[in-house]
């Protein structure tokens, strides 16, 4: 491998391998060289330059035949990777083709090989992701109804409230993947265009031909030519940051409400398990979230590297000196911390381990108090609601105090009794009952992405 050594040992932990790969010294580097010959192919396609030079500037342009240790020495002094990344292409092509060398890179500038370098790798990092992005929406819709009336305690401030369904909570992460999913959708088409605008945006260089060159350019990578060169207005990768910031924390929200539902004193969801996976060194009885930790681990740091590029965005002039280069490894490293935290997402949810019964006892904790509520409600319609809620909240307390259950408070309640049935209670005290719309946000969630994938 023609890498420098790197910090590596928490790479499969934290990254996609086929993310890295997309964004590893060969692949920054091939993509700076695939623009370079399609400059070629673009130039000869309007005549600028002849046809016969572009065979050899394309052989050329190969990862492979280029020293990254030394390409990396020399950026230290030329101040960016295209302009060393030239000079050793001009040489390549010299040794073969002499003619050829003086037609490379003619008309473009240092960034906009390097940004629509760039823009190549993000086509490739937005492939992948919103691949991962479609199965993890999948697997969720999938969980989220085998779960629609599977009932557990909702909790609000961490403390037990009414009961919602383990199916709710999973098209809550499932409504989240989609539109995210929406977003990339609409935003692709600001992003994956071409930088073209030579030394200060304007082409001057290329005279007439300037326009018909830039199309050509476009066309030969596949991209969008944009209303004008984007040097110094970074709103394009700003967006296509802020949207993996998106996903990386609703991926977090998902790892966090996973970790909790893990802890012994809940134990209702789990991650699921294999031989070695989340063992502790001293402790054989452990089971820990080591998935959610990574989820929870990326939606800890994007949020830095964000601010990065949101600090970077008012560049000086045409050329920014010092806030361009902040963008380098800040996107990159975003893109590949998403994608370890979708690899795992994926993980979790595919494999969830759900204990039904825990989630029922865990409901019944607190003796029917999560369905006061339900009670209420009920009993508002009978003798108002202030009164009804005054005679709740009492028999709660005297629940409490007395260490009984809810039901049984309010059967020896002679203001309850005389409005509500022993069958009314029993049916407004049974969490089934008193799941509400749930059932509907399941299908809605669900329904919405099947809309997107199909």
């Amino acid at each position: 491998m023609n890498e420098r050594p790197g910090n590596q040992l928490f790479d499969a932990y934290f990254t996609a391998r086929d993310m890295r790969e997309v964004f590893c010294d060969q692949g920054r580097v091939q993509a700076m060289l695939d623009f370079e010959a399609a400059l070629a192919r673009a130039e000869a396609r309007v005549g600028l330059i002849p046809q016969t030079a572009v065979a050899p500037i394309e052989a050329a342009c190969q990862a492979g035949y280029y020293d990254f240790a030394a390409l990396g020495e020399a950026i230290a002094t030329a101040g960016n990777s295209a302009i060393p990344l030239v000079k050793a292409l001009g040489k390549q092509i010299a040794a073969n083709h002499a003619e050829a060398e003086r037609y490379v890179h003619l008309g473009a500038t240092s960034q906009d090989v390097m940004d629509t370098g760039l823009v190549l790798q993000l086509r490739g990092a937005l492939a992948l992701i919103e691949s991962d992005l479609a199965q993890l929406g999948e697997t969720l819709a999938t969980q989220a109804l085998r779960y629609v009336a599977t009932p557990l305690a909702g909790r609000t401030w961490l403390q037990h409230a009414t009961p919602v369904t383990l199916g709710m909570k999973i098209a809550g992460w499932l409504g989240a993947v989609t539109r995210s999913r929406q977003r990339l959708q609409q935003l692709k088409p600001r992003l994956l265009v071409l930088q073209f605008g030579g030394a200060s945006g304007t082409l001057a260089a290329l005279g007439e031909q300037a326009m018909p060159i830039a199309q050509a350019l476009a066309e030969e990578l596949k991209l969008t030519l944009p209303d004008q060169p984007w040097h110094t207005q970074r709103d394009r990768l700003v967006e296509f940051g802020s949207v993996l910031g998106l996903i990386a924390g609703s991926l977090g929200k998902l790892g966090r409400d996973i970790s909790l539902l893990m802890q012994t004193e809940a134990a209702e969801v789990f991650e699921p398990s294999a031989p070695g996976k989340g063992g502790s060194s001293t402790m054989p009885h452990k089971c820990n979230p080591v998935g959610a930790a990574v989820l929870i681990g990326a939606a800890t740091r994007v949020p830095g590297l964000l601010s990065t590029l949101f600090s970077a965005m008012p560049q000086e002039h045409e050329r920014s000196l010092g806030l361009w280069h902040a963008e380098w490894e800040t996107l990159p490293e975003i893109c590949c911390l998403v994608s370890g935290s979708l690899k795992q997402a994926m993980l979790v949810a595919d494999g969830l381990e759900v204990d039904a019964e825990r989630m029922a006892r865990n409901l019944d904790l607190t003796q029917g108090l999560v369905l006061a509520e339900a009670v209420s409600i009920v009993l508002a319609q009978r003798v108002g609601r202030d009164t009804a809620h005054h005679l709740l909240e009492q028999c709660c307390k005297r629940a409490v105090a007395e260490q009984r259950h809810l039901r049984a408070v309010l059967g020896d309640e002679p203001q309850v009794t005389a409005e509500l049935s022993p069958a009314e209670l029993d049916h407004l005290l049974d969490p089934a009952h008193y799941l509400g719309q749930a059932h509907t946000w399941v299908e809605r969630a669900v329904a919405e992405h099947s809309a997107l994938t199909a």
